[in-house]
């Protein structure tokens, strides 16, 4: 009886035979064995697409297929295919060094068996077992995870931090990250008009998703910046856009509403680029374009029509639009002076305190603008005289309101 050999191509010597031959032939086994268990060897996968048939070497070392490590080498310009034949039963260690942005599939040599395949840009190693199948027919490749891809793994856990090594996570369409009960959500997901789009969702009745800054210092801002000229939207639901502005116990708060989509607004307000002032109001300053697209930029206006009574006045002083004096001439005249500035509305009251006005006139200097449209003062001497002046413009400058 003849020997015969295992798939891998070790010699099982019959009885009777290869006498004289069984040491070396024997060691020869232990060799392939040693070269089974941890053999490292290459294989050139060089060229075009192509398919490479490893083939076993019956009762000699040096197959490739009979290597525990086989490292695929060579510049690729097309998918590769490296066979094995049906009936080996084998673990190996693959590694993909190949230049070249294609594929590289190890399989059985026939049937329908799963295979396993480098992707273009996977230059790894992985561990695949070569299953074989009673029959033959149809083996299978399965790839033993070592920390790459987790399909085989349906509860996964990690021991540490995970380090992504500058590499991306990458999901699905319409999946992202559950808490472990599998309720809250965050949903990676690209809409129908190819919008990239996160979904929070958030499975507690009454509470809402909130992202927010925690660690480190104590005050940290927590920043939302758009590309560009993009803006942050607030997007509205079955109600208009509301931004809502929390007290520090986060119990109440004030809110910026748009208007309803009925009113079909897209007017836009630029705060004012001037400094903060004291005592004024925001009030739009001039518009650009018109109607629903407009834009307005607001300014810090003074409040007018309301006049600041001063203390009692007894001598000379420089008047300030928007305030109004009791002038007290009891015991000598003396001279109110206008401003040396005037803005159109700007108003100065002035009222006689005791009635002394017939006997110690009171004078209104004039400064640098007209009264009346006359480049001269004006004396008062009317008793128990009242009067506002309201500046116009350089021409006729200040204007009695009342006569």
């Amino acid at each position: 009886m003849a020997s015969t050999f295992t798939p891998l191509g070790i010699e099982k010597m019959a009885t009777g035979e290869n006498a004289g031959t069984w040491g070396t032939k024997t060691n020869t086994n232990l060799d392939i064995i040693e070269q089974i268990a941890g053999g490292f060897t290459q294989q050139s996968i060089a060229g075009g697409a192509q398919t490479t048939a490893l083939s076993v070497s019956d009762g000699s070392t040096g197959a490739v297929l009979a290597h525990r490590m086989i490292e695929f080498t060579g510049s690729i310009t097309g998918n590769q295919i490296v066979t094995i034949p049906n009936d080996v039963q084998n673990f190996y260690i693959l590694k993909n060094s190949t230049s070249g942005a294609y594929t590289v599939q190890f399989k059985y040599a026939t049937g329908s068996g799963d295979s396993f395949t480098f992707s273009a840009t996977t230059k790894t190693t992985k561990i695949i077992f070569a299953s074989g199948n009673p029959d033959t027919t149809n083996p299978k490749m399965i790839e033993i995870q070592t920390g790459g891809d987790l399909v085989d793994d349906t509860s996964p856990q990690l021991g540490g931090d995970l380090d992504t090594n500058s590499f991306n996570i990458a999901f699905d369409d319409a999946h992202g990250i559950n808490d472990e009960n599998g309720n809250e959500q965050i949903i990676f997901q690209t809409t129908s008009s190819a919008v990239n789009q996160i979904d929070i969702t958030n499975a507690a009745t009454g509470n809402s998703p909130s992202i927010q800054a925690t660690g480190g210092d104590s005050n940290i801002n927590l920043k939302v910046g758009p590309k560009g000229t993009g803006l942050f939207e607030v997007l509205g639901a079955t109600n208009p856009g509301s931004l809502q502005l929390n007290c520090e116990s986060n119990s109440h708060g004030i809110k910026l509403t748009s208007p309803p989509h009925s009113s079909g607004q897209s007017y836009e307000l630029k705060f004012p680029t001037g400094n903060v002032t004291a005592d004024r109001f925001l009030k739009v300053a001039s518009v650009s374009g018109s109607g629903t697209t407009g834009v307005g930029q607001l300014s810090f206006a003074e409040v007018s029509g309301g006049t600041s009574y001063q203390a009692v006045k007894t001598s000379g002083f420089t008047a300030v639009a928007g305030e109004g004096y009791f002038c007290n001439t009891t015991s000598a005249a003396f001279t109110a002076t206008l401003p040396s500035s005037g803005t159109i509305g700007d108003e100065i009251t002035f009222i006689d305190y005791a009635g002394t006005f017939d006997t110690n006139n009171l004078t209104v200097g004039r400064n640098s603008h007209n009264i009346q449209g006359s480049a001269a003062d004006l004396t008062v001497s009317t008793e128990r005289a009242g009067f506002t002046l309201v500046y116009v413009d350089s021409t006729q400058g200040w204007l009695l309101k009342d006569k």
